[in-house]
């Protein structure tokens, strides 16, 4: 079966431990978690996680409904790329002496839309926000100019391309229930 990237976004009370069993479901069928993200949502105590995986559909539905049916979890759904917008944020750390002595390292900062975050006699810190490979991209032009010290990049951070989050919806639902209040 052909594997792809999926992006699976999890909501869950804020437990500890919670985080060890989701990530065990990978462990469990040997899948490596390419990026883990892990925040609050924009529900009051509720987390979300996001995480992406290469896997082929069936296994990433399985694990999706494993993962649901743990106690603290309220919602897990998996998204491919084309159904969610994404970002990744990375900081670059180059040499001020490699930056000024070639200006082609000023001008890949320019054209790829990057900013300085501080520079001084050591170092630039350069931040790029964008898509993985826009993010990658960068990393390869500093590389190929040998002046990059370090280097560092995020998780992914998506939202759904749906309207609505399908979670607050279901939240209102069960809360409204628990009233007894009929939509």
């Amino acid at each position: 079966m052909e594997k792809k990237l999926f992006t699976l976004i999890v909501y869950s009370e804020n437990i500890a431990g919670l985080l060890n069993q989701v990530t065990a479901e990978f462990t469990r069928r040997q899948m490596n978690i390419e990026t883990l993200n892990v925040s609050s949502s924009s529900i009051e105590n509720v987390h979300r996680y996001t995480i992406t995986v290469f896997s082929d559909e069936e296994t990433i539905q399985k694990v999706t409904k494993r993962i649901e049916k743990k106690i603290d979890v309220v919602k897990a759904d998996y998204y491919t790329d084309q159904e969610i917008f994404m970002q990744e944020v990375a900081l670059y750390k180059i040499s001020t002496t490699k930056m000024l002595s070639n200006r082609q390292v000023s001008r890949i900062i320019r054209h790829s839309n990057a900013r300085v975050l501080e520079m001084n006699s050591a170092y630039v810190l350069v931040e790029k926000t964008g898509k993985t490979e826009d993010i990658i991209a960068l990393y390869k032009e500093f590389v190929a100019e040998q002046c990059l010290l370090q280097y560092v990049k995020s998780g992914r951070v998506a939202i759904t391309r749906d309207f609505n989050e399908d979670l607050s919806e279901q939240l209102f639902n069960e809360d409204a229930k628990r009233k007894g209040i009929n939509k």
